[in-house]
């Protein structure tokens, strides 16, 4: 039995309660890459039932692990000289061309000023537009958030059409003016709305053509098929008594092509295909002969955008990271797994994929139980530190 997969497995036979099912997590994949040497291991089982044994071609909803995907499809726009970083979003989302911006972020929703300048497509590729989610949730402006936009668990099915949703967004305001501050979540939302008005196609359809059909990520998009539902992981969270309750099955909100194609979180994916994705980053760009970002668009990627009283600010969400485009980026080392430089995010249904450019490093976590909270679980950390030996 290799290392990686003792690892895991010691979380797949970690019980909880009584009863309950006998596992932190029901299965997992793990992938660590350097150069061509690839170590995957997958364990457990794709339902707490245990009748379909997790395989390395596992699907999974990534979650917030999207946001990398998503970031490198705005990149492609602008290598193709469509957009621009320093373009207001407001030309191709006219909705949110004026907005508004409470006055202090603690003060009501209708004590508001102008935005002092518009949101550039630097913004929301930064998290820095002035929409999303603090560190404090009890803010006035972010209840509208969670009421008009967010849904929690994620419930693809009923998110409405990009149209409305933008329609949604502009009646509430900023909590900082833009480039002020970082705030998470919403900003790659937008990205995935920008991607489809400036290309004239869907969400899903430019992501196809410009990176998972070139990388050859046949088994990644916003739904799964139905000759593929059998690979589909189901997802769980944790109840309070230790055990895990459904949140979705391989059959629901995932089993048909939702109206908002969501650059935030709407993903599924596998983790060869995550790993064909990191490939591409880490050679600069290139995939197969072909390229497919620039080096410059990569390297802004994968490059800390946030100062450090930003950084400072957004301690619910970040460890010693900053944030470049869709992702995160370790500034300072805090544990024997993160090391600087390292790119990359975590998913709130259990999920995580990084890549190290200056070690060509790459790892790949997939679960199918629900974070409780931002702080990453036990089996993530002692993931990446064996990773970090390897």
């Amino acid at each position: 039995m290799t290392e990686l997969r003792h690892i895991l497995e010691t979380y797949v036979r970690k019980g909880t309660v009584p009863g309950a099912v006998p596992g932190a997590v029901p299965g997992a994949v793990g992938l660590v890459a350097r150069g061509e040497r690839v170590e995957v291991a997958a364990v457990g089982s794709r339902d707490v039932e245990g009748a379909s044994p997790m395989t390395g071609d596992s699907l999974f909803r990534i979650a917030s692990i999207s946001k990398p995907v998503t970031a490198a499809a705005v990149m492609t726009l602008v290598d193709d000289g469509r957009i621009a970083l320093d373009d207001p979003i407001g030309t191709w989302l006219p909705e949110l061309a004026a907005p508004m911006v409470v006055r202090t972020p603690s003060a009501p929703v209708d004590d508001v000023v102008p935005a002092a300048r518009p949101i550039t497509v630097g913004d929301v590729l930064t998290s820095r537009a002035g929409y999303g989610f603090p560190s404090d949730f009890s803010l006035p402006a972010v209840g509208p958030l969670f009421g008009e936009i967010h849904q929690a668990p994620p419930r693809p099915q009923l998110v409405p059409e990009p149209d409305e949703w933008l329609a949604r967004l502009s009646r509430i305001p900023l909590l900082h003016q833009p480039g002020e501050a970082w705030l998470y979540n919403t900003s790659s939302d937008i990205q995935g709305v920008l991607v489809s008005r400036v290309s004239g196609r869907t969400t899903a359809e430019f992501l196809a053509e410009r990176l998972f059909e070139p990388l050859g990520m046949t088994d990644t998009g916003f739904a799964v098929p139905a000759d593929r539902i059998d690979r589909f992981t189901s997802l769980y969270q944790i109840r309070p008594d230790g055990g895990l309750q459904l949140v979705d099955a391989p059959d629901g909100q995932w089993s048909r092509p939702p109206a908002f194609e969501s650059g935030a979180g709407g993903l599924v994916s596998t983790a060869d295909d995550l790993h064909a994705f990191a490939r591409m980053l880490l050679a600069e760009g290139m995939a197969g002969g072909r390229r497919l970002l620039s080096a410059q668009s990569v390297r802004q990627m994968t490059t800390n955008w946030l100062t450090p009283a930003q950084r400072a600010a957004a301690t619910l969400f970040l460890e010693g990271q900053g944030w470049g485009y869709g992702g995160s980026v370790d500034v300072e080392a805090v544990d024997a797994w993160n090391e600087p430089g390292r790119y990359g995010w975590v998913g709130g249904t259990g999920t995580a994929a990084h890549i190290v450019p200056s070690t060509g490093a790459v790892t790949i976590l997939l679960t199918q139980v629900e974070m409780t909270g931002p702080t990453p679980p036990d089996l993530m950390r002692d993931f990446w530190r064996y990773a970090a030996g390897v």
